[in-house]
């Protein structure tokens, strides 16, 4: 993978984490590259869409738990441990 493919991964990441640190590393990262804030945009607004998409997904499932009458599962991955307390 190239180094501008590389940094146009990181900042959508960065955004879909809603990390802002890495997201201005990376921002340096691809001003220094030379890389267009047309682009940048461009990779920004598919990430919103993905975490968007996932925040909807996520809130479904929240109330999908919520109004069903069923004790919830002990563990959230499977592994026989708490993993979420």
């Amino acid at each position: 993978m190239d180094e501008h493919t590389e940094i146009f991964v990181a900042l959508g990441a960065a955004t879909a984490a809603n990390c802002g640190p890495c997201f201005e590393h990376y921002f340096s990262k691809a001003e220094k590259l030379g890389i267009g804030k047309e682009d940048i945009q461009k990779t920004v607004d598919i990430a919103v869409k993905v975490r968007s998409g996932a925040h909807m997904v996520m809130n479904g499932s929240i109330q999908k738990t919520m109004t069903r009458n069923v004790k919830p599962v002990e563990t959230c991955c499977g592994s026989g441990s708490s993993c979420c307390s």
